[in-house]
């Protein structure tokens, strides 16, 4: 039997089979996703849950190229909340060796391929090794410009705002100096667009505290595919509800 913290052979990073028209829709700037289904994915199939986990890091690769493919220039993964701290000492344990193991495998081919990682989220209570390796990814891939990949670990929203108005106070912002775009810049996404789509697999209808300062005015999808089996048919399907849609953050529209 495989370790908890082997990984999938990655498809290739160039791949995205099947012609999918793009003509007259409007293609969202940045694509935030709660990759959600993992555990139950493997119990179909009678696997234990750490196998879908490996399964869930597998299809980031995929869905990475998709959005690439497709125009998408922001690609946000929920990746492991402030929460999830509380799941079995084990399953954490493999979501910590998966991301490791992620880094030394994929980081060489990402760079060549123009993607820049960044990270969303707090390094406190994760291993001296992974800081280390999540810093030297973001230092090696930082002038990318084919596609950002931020990776929400170790990621709260509510964290992320207290986060901030706590650095805001150590730097001593005067009270009527603070507005939307002044907090903006100390969120762990400064420097990133608002979300335009937030999708869910896995066929849930909550947040679960992911960017929720950010997403105010984002269009939510919701499937009920689990993440491992969410592929570029689903993610264009996505994308073709989004352009459907109607935004008008929070106006009236005219005419």
């Amino acid at each position: 039997m495989p370790s908890e913290a082997q990984t999938l052979p990655p498809p290739p990073l160039a791949r995205l089979p099947g012609t999918f028209d793009l003509t007259g829709l409007r293609i969202p700037h940045h694509v935030g996703i709660i990759m959600d289904g993992n555990g139950r994915w493997a119990q179909q199939r009678g696997q234990p849950r750490f196998m879908g986990h490996r399964a869930g890091t597998t299809n980031i690769r995929r869905v990475l190229e998709a959005s690439a493919t497709f125009g998408i220039k922001v690609l946000t993964i929920y990746a492991f909340s402030t929460e999830n701290w509380a799941r079995p000492p084990a399953e954490v344990r493999t979501l910590m060796q998966l991301l490791s193991r992620s880094l030394n495998d994929q980081l060489g081919e990402l760079h060549a391929n123009g993607v820049q990682i960044r990270h969303s989220g707090s390094l406190v209570g994760i291993s001296d090794t992974l800081r280390r390796q999540i810093l030297a990814a973001l230092e090696l891939t930082r002038n990318n410009t084919r596609i950002v990949l931020n990776v929400a670990f170790n990621y709260g929203g509510r964290a992320e705002i207290i986060d901030a108005v706590q650095r805001m106070m150590a730097d001593r912002v005067p009270p009527d100096q603070i507005s939307e775009d002044l907090l903006g810049e100390y969120l762990y996404t400064h420097g990133l667009p608002d979300p335009d789509l937030i999708i869910r697999t896995g066929g849930e209808y909550r947040l679960s505290n992911f960017l929720i300062w950010q997403a105010a005015y984002a269009e939510y999808y919701a499937t009920p595919t689990y993440w491992p089996d969410f592929d570029e048919g689903e993610l264009y399907r996505a994308i073709v509800t989004y352009s459907e849609r109607d935004r008008r953050f929070g106006k009236v529209k005219v005419g």
